[in-house]
């Protein structure tokens, strides 16, 4: 699977929940690997915030992140639109503290990013699957999540507040290419008792009766509901047979249940990437969504590192090598002073594993730098490339009848130094396969786990002269 992105930019405009001041949100194309990236453009300094779960940093009404001071709330509507949709990398512009509330769900976000078009990246999407049961829970809010190893990504939610009104109530998602249908729509909710205390607190100021439903959780007299409408600028409401405000129609009878489950793919975007599991979730909120989304990438994070050390390659001594400095001399022409490889570990049709035993003898710590003798970059490059040459050769019968020469080297980096009595071990790995006596090749240097060089090089194979 590939990653994704948006074709072209797409903007929104409309009030944010809480401070009620209409922003303008643009939605852009962004490349691989970049995630969801939110910039304030209203700030001079344009300040960006990574949609990550360690930058959360309030949920009492929504999810908000920030970073430096700077923050956006209400970000979960949209992240779960953009989530649902399998889009990977956009960035965010937006000139105000809020996303926009816009209808309290993420239908028209939806509806933009399909208007705005989804494309492939040539980047590989990587799915992570969930190894172990995780579980978040808190007594004192009565929240349970536990997440469990699936082959797909499913979730259910139940949601119980102990009310006549609003009692259990479940919704099921097996399929995030359901959400737009099942889900998408579904508007956040509020309970009646809570309107006033957010009134109070000067909050909900871009809120009205199209963008929440409103569930009667306490006996009101229509002078109240009218007093409500008028608060609302709406002309009458009263209270339906479902305690429902007849302001709005239920477009299901679970509608809240299946708000939480959009609200809980939003924050669990924020992990920063995709993978498998089920997702149980009892009177699930942001709190406990975003505490969820913080162990599972944690989780994840700790998978990665898992698979980077497997990759790492090992060098024990005690075995012997499948090639040794004088079978080394029958397929390069390289010799002393100028050759860097003395010993072949591993050799595959596609991958080779060799190392360069670095002695204070060597002859270029006499001037870099006598008082701190240090392997210079360059010099570690041609180490792998001269391994990469015998990898190159391998594909020959007769390789002493050949040479490589290096067409191009990409994207070097140098991330840590290499010094008398470093053991370097180097992996060569084909990027694609031979064609026309052409490798691409990567290379990357290892000092015990610790990575010290990595290049892209690009090599032709050319017969010597007789």
């Amino acid at each position: 699977m590939k990653q994704k992105t948006i074709l072209k930019e797409v903007k929104l405009e409309g009030p944010g929940l809480h401070y009620g001041k209409k922003t303008s949100l643009t939605i852009k194309p962004a490349k691989p690997n970049t995630g969801y990236i939110f910039i304030r453009t209203d700030l001079e300094s344009n300040p960006q915030i990574p949609a990550l779960a360690e930058y959360v940093t309030d949920t009492s009404r929504g999810t908000t992140i920030g970073k430096n001071g700077y923050s956006i709330s209400t970000v979960e509507h949209l992240l779960a639109a953009t989530y649902s949709l399998g889009i990977d990398n956009v960035i965010f512009e937006i000139d105000g503290p809020e996303v926009p509330i816009l209808d309290g769900s993420s239908k028209y976000f939806i509806e933009a990013l399909y208007k705005a078009g989804i494309v492939e990246q040539e980047a590989v999407l990587k799915i992570y699957d969930i190894r172990e049961n995780i579980l978040f829970s808190d007594e004192e809010r009565d929240i349970e999540i536990n997440i469990f190893p699936d082959k797909t990504f499913k979730l259910n939610v139940l949601v119980d507040y102990k009310s006549d009104i609003l009692s259990n109530q479940y919704a099921v998602l097996d399929n995030l290419k359901d959400f737009t249908q099942e889900v998408a729509s579904c508007r956040t909710f509020v309970f009646l008792s809570e309107l006033e205390p957010l009134l109070r607190l000067n909050l909900i100021k871009g809120g009205d009766l199209d963008n929440a439903i409103v569930i009667v959780d306490k006996e009101s007299t229509q002078e109240e509901f009218d007093r409500l409408a008028k608060l609302f600028n709406k002309p009458s409401v009263a209270v339906q047979t479902s305690g429902v405000l007849n302001n709005t129609k239920l477009q299901f009878t679970n509608e809240p249940a299946r708000h939480k489950l959009l609200d809980i793919i939003g924050d669990l975007a924020l992990t920063g990437y995709r993978f498998n599991a089920n997702v149980v979730a009892r009177r699930p909120g942001h709190f406990g969504n975003t505490q969820i989304a913080k162990i599972i990438r944690e989780h994840i994070n700790a998978l990665k590192k898992d698979a980077e050390n497997a990759n790492i390659p090992v060098y024990n001594p005690d075995i012997k090598p499948l090639m040794d400095i004088n079978r080394i001399k029958e397929f390069l022409p390289h010799r002393a002073p100028f050759l860097f490889v003395d010993k072949i570990l591993t050799l595959t049709d596609i991958e080779v594993i060799g190392i360069k035993n670095v002695s204070n003898d060597e002859f270029y710590f006499v001037g870099h730098f006598p008082d701190e003798p240090v392997m210079p970059g360059v010099l570690q490059v041609e180490a792998m490339a001269q391994t990469g040459g015998i990898l190159v050769l391998n594909t020959v019968p007769d390789p002493e009848n050949y040479l490589t020469f290096f067409l191009k080297i990409d994207n070097v980096k140098f991330r840590k130094k290499v010094v008398p009595g470093d053991v370097l071990v180097m992996k060569l790995s084909l990027l694609e396969p031979i064609r026309r006596g052409i490798a691409h090749m990567k290379g990357e240097a290892y000092v015990g786990k610790d990575i010290v060089s990595e290049a892209e090089m690009y090599a032709q194979i050319v017969k010597s002269k007789e």
